[in-house]
């Protein structure tokens, strides 16, 4: 009996497959929150790896994909339920770390989001596969002046995913707004212990470089030693180093002012009204994450899939609507509320834009400069932190010590009387 209803259902599930060809089965979330009529893609395209058990691994920055969270279409499961495809989605905190865990080999990824500079750098060192634009038919929706970038000029390896500008982040009750027109305010000890830095070597840099009037592109040792030790003297009053840590202390207020990007300002803002933005009259980053798939996956086709569907209208609407940053996505923009497409955090004015610049890639004499450097700087910081450990501990063994004879006495005392 058993075997003739596996037998039943093995003939129910291949008719169900046929059919799905032609008009997948919607669950009532996908039909809820993705119109699978309306993709601009053909349904079929999406199908072709239904049935062969893929997992494709995504590795993003986090907070950087629209998850389901209040009542936000959960981009992967839709992805899933469509094509069939399991999503291993996992997060990163920075460039940097990116690269590292790529370089190392230790872990295979088919889909990674890096920024403008270190696709370059990913790309020099060809650690990129190149990106079939024939199975990636909706980067037609991409904006022209966002192709053929700087870091990857014949447009081969990367699709725009989001963009934007770096700013300072900073709590209207505690911080003097007259102050945050300058990166300088990162340095103001009126604000000590109370500021963020971030963590990550490039944008860190980038900060200092604009401080001190310098280009982002620099190849030049000496200013890049003159913005380590401006960034040295920064360490008395940064209260931590972070990336994606930023989120919390800023919205409970642990802290009151950090540079971030600005996407990420408008989520914190929308939990915190009492923060604000600020971009720096010195000048700033526009930066340009991208959709890049890593050399040697084995699911490259079944990656561009996933890159297509990113830029679904419906879906890249959705995504922009949560995440809050700027879209390449011209289609999706001209669907964005008139509120949202003329805030000036997410879509600046021609003015702001103008005194913005692109990270390029650096030679790598430079990078590993920068990295030395920026090294030395975490490493002084915890020798600060730990040039009061001896004292501190010699402290407390001291304290113990006296707590014991005292102790001791005490017991002492108390059996002599008995």
């Amino acid at each position: 009996m058993k075997k003739t209803f596996a037998w039943i259902g093995a003939v129910c599930f291949s008719l169900l497959l046929i059919l799905s060809s032609c008009k997948p089965a919607e669950s009532e979330e996908t039909a809820h929150m993705l119109d699978w009529q309306k993709l601009d893609t053909p349904i079929a395209y999406y199908q072709e790896f239904a049935d062969q058990k893929i997992t494709l691994n995504v590795y993003n920055w986090g907070e950087y994909i629209s998850d389901g969270s209040d009542d936000s279409m959960d981009i992967n499961a839709e992805f899933e339920a469509l094509t069939g495809i399991k999503v291993n989605y996992t997060n990163y905190p920075s460039n940097e770390d990116l690269y590292a865990k790529l370089k190392s080999g230790a872990t295979s990824y088919d889909i990674v989001v890096p920024s403008d500079y270190m696709i370059a750098r990913l790309i020099g060192e060809g650690m990129l596969e190149k990106i079939d634009m024939d199975h990636v038919p909706n980067d037609q929706f991409i904006m022209d002046h966002m192709k053929h970038m700087q870091y990857d000029p014949d447009n081969e390896y990367s699709v725009p995913y989001t963009w934007g500008t770096v700013g300072i982040i900073y709590n209207k009750k505690f911080v003097d707004e007259a102050d945050v027109h300058s990166w300088s305010v990162l340095w103001n000890e009126k604000y000590a212990k109370k500021i963020l830095m971030f963590r990550n070597s490039r944008d860190a840099f980038g900060i200092a470089q604009k401080l001190l009037g310098y280009s982002f592109n620099s190849t030049d040792p000496e200013e890049y030693r003159r913005c380590a030790e401006k960034l040295k003297e920064q360490k008395n009053v940064v209260k931590i180093y972070v990336m994606d840590e930023v989120f919390d202390k800023m919205i409970a207020e642990e802290t009151w002012i950090a540079p971030y990007y600005a996407g990420d300002a408008l989520t914190m803002i929308a939990d915190n009204p009492n923060l604000a933005f600020s971009v720096p009259k010195e000048g700033t980053n526009m930066f340009l994450d991208s959709l890049c798939i890593p050399k040697g996956t084995k699911n490259k086709k079944a990656a561009e899939l996933y890159i297509n569907f990113l830029n679904e209208t419906q879906v890249a609407k959705a995504n922009i609507e949560y995440l809050c940053y700027s879209s390449p996505h011209k289609k999706a923009i001209e669907q964005l509320d008139e509120e949202t497409r003329n805030n000036p955090i997410v879509y600046p004015d021609d003015a702001t834009l103008k005194n913005t610049e692109v990270f390029l890639h650096l030679p790598e004499k430079t990078n590993a400069m920068i990295d030395k450097l920026w090294e030395d700087i975490l490493m002084s910081q915890d020798e600060d932190k730990a040039r009061w450990v001896f004292p501190v501990a010699v402290g407390l063994a001291f304290l113990a010590t006296v707590v014991l004879v005292i102790v001791r006495a005490v017991r002492k005392h108390k059996n002599a009387q008995y």
